[in-house]
């Protein structure tokens, strides 16, 4: 029996019906006849999406198994959590287009680095993971063990160490939702991250050593195995911005065809961008999905679409359709 819509979905039907908005409908409508014929879906997060507390809805997504692997920058593999433990001492300034370098340099000396219009505490936030993820990287050293960055974030948030900084309710922390699942992450460039640049330090120190922490190239050769092993009814790509956290996964098909030789993989099922990049500057987050054709990453018939729009308007409308709301 077919789940009835609910007042969000009934909403954007009737109202969204050109441009971004039909885009929108449109790409929502695809992503579920996907599920609906049992293929699975890949969403990447770039921006600072987790800060954006997307996670309300995500982690929902995620407990209805409506995405199977998620990539994501390692800002939003983090911000999630930090979220889920300092999220009373976040502080939003609405007035952002107005500071001036000395308001810039005011909140950097309260320890408050900001993000658009929310400033993420340093001591509650960065400082208060850093204790609890070290012993982490160094128990699994001295083990002679190691894991992937977001296998550490899982092993985090399940140890229960953080239950006593809880400051938001936890359904609504996607990270925590996706350790309970154990799902699959792809986490590139992780490096760039505050947990990636806190381990770098203890690696120039002294006090660990770089390859306790798996790499890129492990990723994608995860990735690799994954996709091959999942793909036979088809897999989707949705992205929610642009840069690496897109970028990084979306190669895994032409590089399993062209450089692998393996010549029975299939194209991306189904293909959805949202983004506010402008395609005549040359940007790759900008470029219109078909060609992505070129490249040997979607095929001539995959279901295309593109949103130029905010994703965190966008995504939660979509997501709140996939999950009948």
């Amino acid at each position: 029996m077919t789940k009835t819509k609910g007042e969000i979905s009934n909403f954007i039907e009737k109202y969204y019906l050109h441009f971004n908005a039909a885009a929108l409908v449109d790409a929502a409508k695809g992503y579920e006849d996907q599920l609906k014929q049992g293929s699975k879906m890949l969403v990447s997060l770039a921006g600072a999406m987790s800060t954006a507390e997307l996670g309300k809805i995500f982690a929902e997504v995620i407990r209805q198994d409506k995405v199977h692997i998620i990539s994501c920058t390692g800002a939003n593999l983090e911000e999630d959590i930090m979220n889920l433990v300092a999220h009373s001492h976040y502080k939003r300034v609405p007035n952002y287009r107005d500071l001036t370098p000395q308001d810039e340099w005011d909140l950097l000396e309260k320890g408050l680095n900001r993000v658009t219009d929310t400033c993420i505490p340093e001591h509650e936030a960065f400082r208060r993971l850093q204790k609890h993820i070290f012993e982490i990287w160094k128990k699994a050293e001295d083990a002679g063990e190691r894991y992937l960055p977001h296998e550490f974030m899982y092993q985090l948030l399940l140890s229960g160490v953080l239950e006593e900084y809880y400051e938001i309710d936890l359904k609504d922390s996607w990270m925590y939702a996706a350790a309970e699942k154990n799902l699959p992450i792809v986490c590139p460039g992780w490096e760039d991250s505050t947990m990636g640049n806190i381990f770098a330090s203890y690696v120039v120190k002294g006090e660990l050593k770089a390859s306790t922490m798996k790499s890129g190239i492990e990723y994608m050769t995860f990735l690799a195995d994954w996709y091959t092993a999942n793909s036979e009814k088809g897999i989707g790509f949705f992205q929610i911005g642009g840069g690496i956290a897109g970028d990084f996964p979306i190669c895994v098909v032409p590089m399993l065809y062209q450089d692998l030789e393996r010549t029975d993989t299939p194209f991306w099922s189904y293909f959805c961008q949202i983004s506010d990049s402008t395609t005549s500057y040359g940007s790759y987050s900008g470029a219109v999905p078909n060609e992505k054709i070129t490249w040997g990453k979607l095929d001539i018939n995959t279901p295309k679409f593109i949103i130029e729009s905010d994703a965190t308007i966008v995504a939660p409308l979509i997501f709140a359709y996939l999950l009948d709301m």
